[in-house]
């Protein structure tokens, strides 16, 4: 296709879809495993997994069977009805969880699964919420009230919610924001939009604690962390703790749009009968997408390689010593670089052929499919210097 050709493409997403995302970088035809392509024909190792969604990568032969096979069965119920992957993926998710007796509501997206669980904790008679500075929960109304960047919260306000917003990581920080009045604890196991950032140990048992001693409920969002991002189911089975809700979707059903507001324990039944609702969540073909992406991960082995080709990636990277700072645990990866150079670190990167993400002006995000190959983690590992060098030398 030619240059022609490829620019009309953007004259026409221009032209027809509002300016929320900017002009983008690449139009996309076609993916196989880690890999996609573009109009030009271009190959890149895709490292980004479409912001940790792609979880078994590009047109992986078990979500197309899983879709296909569902979607000629039964598509669309509504629900007033249930179905068999909405059942069986719900009771999967709480074993995976391993939380004890708990209730799940399904949702199209991780926004509307931090919006279901913002409803429940109004359920508990209190509306304070304590969540992090750096935090990003979505961006419908509700789950932007919980998320503290400015530029996206000021053109939308007032915002929703009685929202109390602390240093992540800080315990002492978090002890005096949290009082009898307060509803809940947010928080990520590790905050992904901002960069991949880990707390100091111990800090997600201190926020349990915290939160018994008022009686709040403690909710994990797992949204980007979630179902073998890390090498663990969630995020949070590290820090040994037992959170009363859960948030996940991205990677959950690999691409196919779901959520999930998982509520352990009393907290599974806050709400009730005409409280929430939503026409497609639970969807079946959601839902036999979301059970074929964590069958292939139990089947194939998938944690323990997220485990090994994470750490790969993280010494390798830090190895530079222009990397100042490498953090994530499995295939979600976060850098900080010498200098404000993400831009030009990632835009090189794109031109070497490999697709990562600049968060903030010296960070950059990897959040690669979890059936990233040895070859194509090697292969970027082997570019990542004269990525650096072309970045940096032009900040000369």
């Amino acid at each position: 296709m030619t240059d022609t050709q490829e620019h009309t493409w953007g004259e026409r997403y221009a032209d027809s879809l509002m300016n929320t995302f900017g002009q983008p970088k690449l139009v996309l035809t076609r993916g196989a495993g880690a890999h996609v392509w573009d109009t030009d024909g271009k190959e890149y190792v895709d490292l980004l997994g479409g912001i940790a969604v792609n979880a078994l990568g590009h047109a992986h032969p078990a979500l197309v069977e899983a879709v296909t096979a569902q979607l000629g069965t039964l598509g669309h119920i509504s629900n007033f009805f249930a179905s068999e992957p909405q059942v069986r993926l719900a009771e999967k998710l709480l074993a995976l969880l391993d939380a004890g007796p708990g209730k799940v509501f399904f949702t199209n997206s991780g926004a509307e699964a931090n919006e279901a669980a913002f409803k429940l904790t109004r359920r508990t008679g209190r509306t304070h919420v304590v969540a992090a500075q750096g935090g990003f929960h979505g961006r419908t109304m509700g789950a932007l009230a919980l998320t503290s960047k400015e530029a996206y919260r000021a053109p939308f306000e007032p915002l929703p919610g009685d929202v109390t917003f602390v240093p992540y990581g800080d315990a002492e920080a978090l002890a005096a924001a949290v009082t009898d009045r307060t509803a809940a604890i947010l928080l990520e196991p590790m905050q992904g939009e901002a960069g991949v950032v880990t707390p100091p140990k111990g800090y997600l048992a201190a926020a349990r604690t915290i939160a018994d001693e008022h009686g709040a409920l403690l909710w994990l969002d797992e949204i980007q962390t979630g179902l073998g991002r890390t090498g663990r189911w969630f995020a949070h089975h590290s820090a040994g703790v037992t959170p009363d809700i859960v948030t996940v979707a991205k990677g959950l059903a690999g691409g196919i749009p779901i959520g999930a507001c998982i509520g352990v324990g009393e907290s599974g039944t806050l709400l009730e009968p005409g409280n929430h609702g939503t026409t497609f969540g639970g969807n079946p073909v959601a839902c036999a997408a979301a059970l074929a992406v964590i069958g292939t991960i139990e089947t194939d082995g998938l944690l323990e390689h997220v485990t090994a080709l994470g750490q790969k990636l993280r010494d390798g990277l830090a190895a530079d010593p222009r990397v100042t700072e490498v953090r994530g645990e499995g295939l979600l990866i976060g850098l900080d670089l010498a200098a404000e150079v993400s831009a030009a670190v990632t835009a090189g990167a794109l031109a070497h052929g490999f697709i990562i993400n600049n968060p903030t002006p010296h960070r950059i995000r990897l959040a690669p499919p979890l059936v990233l190959t040895q070859d194509d983690a090697e292969a970027f590992l082997t570019a990542w210097p004269a990525i650096l060098d072309e970045a940096f030398e032009g900040q000369s």
